[in-house]
């Protein structure tokens, strides 16, 4: 990897860690506001409803210019988002500003990635940006909870600054210059001889012309497989941030703060593992790495039969290797037919676009069961409302543990079954 790949890794881990700090920092505002409990989950809710609303659109704006320029068009709508809640705008509006910025950012950061690395490289090349990614997740939580928490709340008091700025706000001025920063490093990635793509501004062109992206990219036999494992791996990542909390604070009687700990684990998990997939796993051989997904499930199903805190964070760091390591591969995979059928952008637009609607109807399914068996506990719940609720009014944890599990190891076994008759057939070819 030379030094252009690195610029360009830079400037995505550095939006991602502010877009990840900003999270935490908008949910800080609404409580320093006061904002209604549902207020919390409208903030995610909304910033991934931007990735399927412009999905239609987002790559055919990335194939229209250089990736770096778009790149930093999209740094551009995400600091007017952070702004925006600076002034005073509702976080849950800003937010879906900043949602709007990542989901055209995104076509552009993976496309590059393709149209700038040779094929053999692409697989190391995806587990250095997934490794990226989630150490923007891991520490852009924890960067926006440090903002936002008491060292800064008292060092504003200390200096008498309170009256004129919250700690939340001190930590959406430092976020901007996050995204400054980010937005300097686009300036520096490299400039490629592709050719261009027309930007059509109609959108019913635009409409069909990703439905016909969509529709090509579902037939084709390695696209189609490819996007049915990273749309399952990405519906069930969002959910199983879910599971986890919840398992661990009716199952291992956790508090919310060491529950989100077990999260952390898992992240650092998908990292381990996409570095791994990325080192040993060629392009050629994406498709050997199947069989993870099943392990992944059958480890989810684990979770029933512990109750101690080591065996949980050593489980939770497998459950996220085997994640990072069967995703990766086949994400490159899906880049790089995506690439040769329809152009880098238009492809992770799909990609994006198929992605967010798992993430959004396999959390919503989650949030429905636990909605419908019980009422759930808020964050801020004390230790012994946890016991109560642990005691009396958990949800059916084994069954959803079980469900979950399960549906995660039978859709990769049909997904493998699909893959061997393919090969059979003579459809597939690594």
């Amino acid at each position: 990897m030379n030094l252009g790949f690195f610029i360009i890794l830079g400037s995505q881990f550095l939006s991602a860690l502010a877009d990840n700090a900003l999270f935490i920092a908008a949910i800080a505002l609404l409580k320093v506001q006061h904002a209604p409990e549902w207020h919390l989950s409208m903030l995610l809710w909304s910033f991934t409803t931007s990735y399927v609303i412009l999905a239609p659109f987002a790559g055919s704006f990335a194939d229209s210019m250089h990736k770096g320029k778009a790149m930093l068009i999209c740094n551009g709508i995400k600091l007017a988002g952070c702004l925006a809640m600076l002034a005073g705008a509702p976080p849950i509006i800003s937010y879906a500003i900043v949602g709007f910025g990542a989901a055209a950012y995104s076509p552009a950061k993976y496309g590059i990635i393709t149209e700038y690395l040779p094929h053999d490289q692409l697989v190391a090349a995806n587990g250095w940006l997934e490794g990226a990614t989630v150490g923007a997740i891991i520490l852009g939580t924890l960067l926006g909870g440090y903002l936002c928490g008491e060292h800064i709340n008292n060092l504003l008091k200390l200096h008498q600054l309170q009256r004129w700025i919250s700690a939340p706000d001190f930590a959406i001025f430092a976020i901007v210059l996050l995204y400054l920063l980010a937005g300097w490093l686009n300036l520096y990635i490299p400039k490629l001889n592709i050719r261009l793509k027309a930007l059509h501004l109609k959108p019913i062109h635009l409409a069909r012309e990703f439905w016909w992206c969509v529709r090509r990219l579902w037939r084709d036999p390695q696209g189609g497989l490819s996007l049915a494992v990273t749309t399952l791996f990405w519906g069930t990542g969002a959910t199983m941030r879910l599971v986890v909390i919840n398992w661990a604070i009716i199952w291992l009687s956790y508090s919310m703060e060491q529950a989100t700990r077990l999260v952390a684990v898992v992240a650092f998990g998908v990292a381990f593992g996409a570095v791994i997939a990325g080192r040993w796993i060629p392009l050629k051989k994406a498709f050997s790495v199947l069989p993870a997904g099943i392990a992944m499930g059958v480890a989810i199903l684990g979770m029933l039969f512990v109750h101690d805190t080591w065996i949980a964070a050593g489980m939770m760091f497998f459950v996220g290797a085997l994640s990072g390591f069967f995703v990766v591969p086949l994400n490159a995979m899906l880049q790089h037919r995506g690439y040769l059928l329809m152009g880098a952008g238009h492809s992770i637009a799909v990609q994006n676009f198929n992605e967010n609607i798992g993430i959004l109807v396999m959390v919503g399914a989650h949030a429905l069961l636990v909605k419908f068996f019980s009422h759930p506990i808020g964050i801020g719940a004390s230790a012994s409302v946890i016991k109560q609720f642990a005691v009396n009014g958990a949800p059916p944890m084994r069954a959803i543990i079980i469900g979950f599990g399960l549906m995660v190891a039978l859709v990769m076994v049909y997904i493998i079954r699909r893959y061997r008759w393919g090969t059979k057939i003579g459809v597939m070819h690594d």
